[in-house]
């Protein structure tokens, strides 16, 4: 939308004519609503589900505490569909296919070669050959997402709460989504699936077994629901440099740990601050648009990362129990500083003085 408005004529390269649902990002922070507002995206008309406060749950109690700004429960599936459209009637001209490779100028297709100065990356959590992220971690975080239908029982418990369910290696988020869908997703240690014989359904199960709250979210048709995972995300890892032509956005920029709600603000920033450094410097732009994103980031990501880090132990739940129920403006503080930061300074759209496509 911000390259298209400029004056530019991106191409999106997408795999699917229908827009799919990603695993992650069903949950847009009052930042990201803010961020959408100045892309021109009518946060009102999106159709999600307020959220208004946030509910923990750790060791059989419970806490709630107020969210600093209202936020939006709201698929992916609604999302991704609402800004494709509106970068296509920006100017953007969109094609399918499905990309295998990525070399200094060239997005390796399924159906063609796709050439151009400047390429960004935007595939999420997903790695492209020619660009992974390191993976390091000796018992790296795995997700497991699945959304059940709406249910009188389950609206009534959730209502307009964002809920952290937490349980030693790991924790769930549950928020309704439009139509009052449940989306559940859970982050967890490669060691605790394994525990479990190596079954999503088995973990699912476990932590039922040990969490009535959670059991009551589940109720008794998600064993029919599909169960979706992604392994080995490296939450914590933060894009500090790249090559000249190569803008990393999103989780290909920074991954911050699910639990901070802020994935998706990180997505839409790093879009925006990346089109706007290309407009005004080209393809050579990159790295210094790749630094001055990954400055921003450092932030929010090494707070919930210490956040996460905790969370999945006995004594830090307890101790975020405690925060929320003793000092509730503390943990409205901690998650204002999740967020990233907006960008300074003026904000008004220019024409690029590198008017060619990308």
């Amino acid at each position: 939308m911000e390259l298209a408005l400029a004056g530019t004529n991106p191409v999106i390269l997408d795999r699917s004519e229908t827009v799919g649902d990603p695993l992650c990002g069903g949950f847009m922070s009052w930042r990201t609503l803010a961020q959408l507002e100045l892309l021109g995206v009518n946060t009102d008309g999106l159709g999600g589900h307020t959220v208004d406060h946030l509910r923990l749950f750790a060791q059989g109690r419970t806490v709630e505490t107020p969210l600093p700004h209202p936020a939006l429960g709201l698929s992916r599936h609604a999302l991704d569909s609402r800004l494709r459209r509106r970068a296509v009637a920006a100017g953007a001209r969109l094609e399918i296919d499905t990309i295998r490779k990525v070399s200094p100028g060239t997005a390796h297709g399924q159906s063609t070669d796709w050439m151009a100065e400047s390429i960004f990356l935007a595939s999420g959590k997903h790695d492209i050959r020619g660009t992974s992220r390191p993976r390091l971690a000796n018992d790296p975080a795995l997700g497991l997402r699945i959304k059940l239908p709406r249910s009188e029982e389950r609206t009534a418990l959730i209502g307009s709460a964002i809920e952290l369910h937490l349980f030693r290696g790991g924790y769930v988020g549950i928020v309704l989504q439009e139509g009052e869908t449940a989306n559940i997703c859970l982050a967890l240690r490669k060691s605790a699936l394994g525990d479990a014989g190596g079954e999503p359904l088995a973990v699912l199960q476990q932590i039922a077994d040990q969490n009535d709250d959670f059991a009551a979210r589940l109720g008794s048709d998600w064993r029919q629901a599909r169960i979706e995972t992604i392994g080995a995300v490296p939450y914590g890892w933060i894009a500090h440099d790249t090559s000249p032509g190569l803008f990393r956005l999103g989780d290909q920029a920074a991954v911050i740990p699910s639990l901070a709600g802020e994935g998706m603000s990180i997505a839409v920033a790093s879009g925006t601050m990346a089109a706007r450094h290309w407009c005004a410097g080209g393809s050579s732009s990159a790295p210094a648009f790749q630094r001055a994103f990954a400055a921003r980031a450092y932030p929010p990501v090494q707070l919930a990362k210490a956040a996460r880090i905790l969370a999945e132990t006995r004594l830090g739940s307890a101790t975020a129990l405690a925060l929320a129920r003793l000092a509730p403006s503390l943990v409205i503080d901690i998650a204002e500083r999740c967020r990233i930061m907006p960008t300074s300074g003026n904000t008004d759209r220019a024409t690029c003085a590198h008017a060619r496509p990308c």
